[in-house]
């Protein structure tokens, strides 16, 4: 047998010390950290108590998780964009009384969500637009090259994801040949969406004199950690008088011609009249906060020509200490719903609120159908979302997941005459964490064409029975749970 022989006690002091040295960080970390939660996050009760919880039972490495993931970093550039806004308002062209959409005239819930809208958010409703909505991709993508190609003073673009493949670099290239023609272009992407390895991509965009800018995670150390805060916003503007948003991003697999993602289920918008003017704010307040360029020419906001006969409202959400009118206006038209409420989401994680108020929603009569997906790339989410189904099941939510590719629409329609088209799911990231840009209709026609094409989507779908759903196995169960946890950052 080998005899014992006892560290020399050096050994054993240093050890000690350095022992103490991590528990007495530990312990001032966590309060340090508790502080800052308690200070910082008001929003989500829920989220204070399991980000604690984490930094309590779980220190130093639940601490790096929040310092990772659960800090707002936005804050820190808050007064880039106020000082930002101070400088739109003095300089922008004010669209006139004419064009700003009386809501007396409009139907009751229009009133309503008008005033909910335009008190939460900056843009009011206006009247004179088009809004078309896009159901394929490849439409979509069509009518936005075409109107690339016709742009003759400037061309606006912002993506949460462009791929480098044949579809990226063939809009690339239409870039390039505008640039070369002497067409101001601005090019600005989430540098996490995106993840650009290297800089031959951006090469000839360069050279051509394209101005290409990232937006968040940010600069500098701290800013590359906020990967939690993402600018999910897709956008494109052409001489300040066609634009583009929706969910759709550039890419071969959001035209559905690749074999890993299959099918690709997506809506997206095009744009003419005032309301356009608002999309172009939106991206010069983004540009600013990424470049500290101001685009306050008037070159940039034409006057609209006012042709088009729909009513259109542009809704921002943002993570900062302003409300978030894509949320706020969701709420508001989940509560003011008669009839019926359709939504179709690429993502369904929803904020606890809005689950309570579409089960109040069913339960007062009204048809409450969602349309999510039936696979995903992060199952984690998926599971999730599946974790909220049982109450919403019980309420008489109707509840589809989508079987014929990849879904990733973002849309809602409320009795027949209110939509809302634009990058926003019904998650946590969407209503609470990213950048998003959504557009509310107020127009029968494009609603009954929203209703029409989940009512196609149901043919490809499976809707979920609750007696069925019941009879899943506890781990499963388990799963789905432990996966809702991280609900707040998924």
């Amino acid at each position: 047998m080998i005899p014992f022989v006892p560290p020399p006690a050096q050994l054993w002091e240093e050890t000690s010390w350095t022992a103490l040295g991590v528990t007495v960080f530990g312990y001032l970390l966590t309060l340090l950290l508790i502080r800052w939660v308690l200070l910082t996050r008001k929003e989500n009760p829920g989220a204070t108590v399991a980000w604690i919880m984490a930094i309590v039972f779980v220190p130093i490495f639940g601490a790096l998780l929040f310092l990772m993931f659960g800090v707002n970093r936005v804050d820190r550039r808050l007064a880039m964009r106020q000082e930002s806004d101070r400088e739109f308002k003095q300089t922008l062209p004010v669209i006139t009384v004419d064009r700003v959409f009386a809501a007396e005239s409009s139907q009751e819930i229009d009133r309503t969500l008008m005033t909910v809208a335009t008190n939460v958010g900056r843009y009011p409703a206006t009247n004179g637009n088009s809004a078309q909505i896009l159901s394929d991709t490849n439409q979509a993508l069509g009518l936005i090259e075409q109107a690339i190609h016709r742009a003759e003073k400037s061309i606006h673009l912002q993506f949460y994801m462009w791929k480098q493949d044949a579809t990226g670099t063939r809009v690339r290239d239409l870039l390039v040949e505008k640039a070369k023609q002497g067409v101001t272009v601005r090019f600005l992407y989430d540098a996490l969406g995106s993840s650009f390895p290297g800089r031959e991509f951006f090469r000839p965009m360069r050279s051509a004199g394209i101005r290409v800018a990232s937006t968040a995670p940010g600069s500098g150390l701290f800013g590359h950690w906020s990967i939690n805060l993402r600018n999910h916003r897709k956008i494109v503007i052409c001489d300040g008088k066609v634009g583009f948003t929706g969910g759709m991003n550039i890419g071969d697999e959001y035209l559905g011609i690749t074999e890993k993602r299959g099918y690709w289920r997506d809506t997206h918008l095009r744009l003419e009249g005032p309301v356009v003017s608002h999309l172009q704010q939106i991206f010069a307040e983004d540009w600013y906060y990424a470049t500290e360029e101001a685009l306050s020419d008037r070159q940039y906001y034409p006057e609209p020509s006012g042709n088009g006969t729909d009513t259109v409202q542009m809704l921002s959400g943002q993570p900062t200490n302003e409300a978030n009118a894509i949320r706020t206006v969701m709420f508001a038209a989940i509560n003011e719903a008669r009839s019926r409420i359709l939504i179709t989401t690429g993502y369904f994680v929803p904020p606890f609120a809005i689950v309570r108020s579409l089960e109040a929603a069913a339960y007062r009569g009204v048809r409450v159908a969602l349309m999510v997906p039936g696979t995903s790339t992060y199952f984690y989410t998926m599971w999730a979302g599946r974790s909220y189904y049982d109450s919403l099941l019980e309420a008489g939510v109707e509840i589809y997941e989508y079987q014929r590719g990849a879904l990733h629409a973002k849309t809602m329609t409320v009795d027949g005459q209110y939509s809302i088209v634009g990058s926003a799911n019904l998650d946590n990231r969407s209503l609470l964490l990213n950048f998003e840009a959504s557009v509310a209709i107020f127009d029968d026609r494009q609603a009954e064409q929203l209703d029409r094409d989940f009512k196609s989507d149901i043919k490809n779908a499976k809707r979920i029975d609750l007696a069925e759903w019941t009879k899943r196995s506890k781990t499963r169960v388990m799963g789905e749970n432990v996966c809702r946890m991280f609900s707040p950052i998924l």
